[in-house]
């Protein structure tokens, strides 16, 4: 059978004439956006292009300014440890409980800042709790590490047991409790004797050990070998460690063969390296003074509490 003719398709007036066939668009294929040219200035042409053109992405926002301005001046956290009063830690510590004024003003959150002149004062009870903390005095035998312990050796706080203590009739009792947050100020080496400053509170180790302590530590050397006039010299002021200079010490001659030192820094193994740099041999290194607190009668391998007349 022929095929029955297409009825031709009406044509609206004014459009043209329609194609005699066409192809239904692909189904993946969208139309072509139209995008008008709009005036420079003609808002209501934008608008109503925006509207064409669908939705288009916010604009990217600029990064919100902060509501505050920084804070000036200095953490008080860093103020207390610069001025002694405790340790940064202990001084976080405070402030949180809400033990420290500024200029008369309680401070209880964490980072604030102050003027570096402030007045910075200490609530009764972070008074009372320094005062809690202790400071212990130990005649540190050879063969145990001040600091942390080493495989085969023994720390030196193993030491601060009750059946060690140097008692007399006014000593506080020994109790655990001293021995929490315990820490060496300092180090002296595993083959030196003498006095070992162990510590619970923060200001005292940066008192004894800080970057900018100035705490005078003696200490009595043995030495073997030959020692002239410019060798001292060199002992006193001159020598270098680790390509850094060394600050000046005070090294004397106490009999044939003992020197004594007086440093204002504790490098690792210093005293028996300055030794070897100038042709002597240490035999024995006892340390016997930090500042004004002297090991004086204090037995080797006992301790003593740090009395309360007694200043670094």
């Amino acid at each position: 059978m022929a095929d029955r003719p297409r009825k031709p398709q009406s044509v609206a007036p004014g459009t043209g004439a329609a194609p005699a066939s066409r192809a239904p668009p692909a189904a993946d294929v969208k139309p072509a956006r139209v995008v008008r040219r709009i005036p420079a200035g003609s808002v209501s042409s934008a608008a109503s292009t925006r509207s064409a053109a669908g939705p288009s992405p916010a604009p990217a926002r600029p990064a919100a300014a902060s509501s505050e301005a920084p804070q000036a001046g200095v953490r008080i956290s860093k103020l207390m440890a610069e001025r002694g009063l405790c340790s940064r830690r202990n001084a976080d510590d405070y402030i949180a409980r809400g033990w420290v004024f500024v200029d008369g003003r309680r401070v209880s959150e964490l980072g604030t800042r102050a003027d570096p002149s402030a007045v910075i004062v200490l609530d009764k009870q972070a008074q009372a709790c320094q005062q809690s903390r202790m400071t212990i005095l130990l005649h540190k035998p050879m063969g145990y590490v001040s600091g942390q312990p080493e495989p085969g050796f023994t720390p030196a706080v193993t030491l601060i047991q009750p059946e060690n203590q140097l008692c007399t009739p006014d000593t506080p009792a020994f109790h655990p409790s001293c021995l929490k947050g315990l820490a060496p100020a300092g180090r002296l080496d595993i083959d030196s004797t003498g006095l070992l400053v162990l510590t619970q509170d923060g200001r005292v180790a940066r008192h004894l050990i800080g970057q900018d302590s100035s705490v005078d530590k003696e200490y009595l050397v043995r030495v073997e070998g030959q020692l002239d006039g410019k060798g001292l010299a060199l002992l006193n002021h001159g020598l270098s460690l680790d390509e850094r200079p060394l600050k000046p010490a005070k090294v004397e001659w106490l009999n044939d063969d003992q020197l004594r030192f007086v440093l204002r820094e504790g490098r690792k193994r210093q005293i028996r390296r300055m030794c070897e740099l100038v042709g002597l041999r240490v035999r024995g290194l006892k340390r016997v003074r930090i500042g004004a607190v002297r090991l004086a009668d204090l037995p080797l391998g006992q301790w003593r509490f740090l009395r309360p007349d007694e200043v670094f």
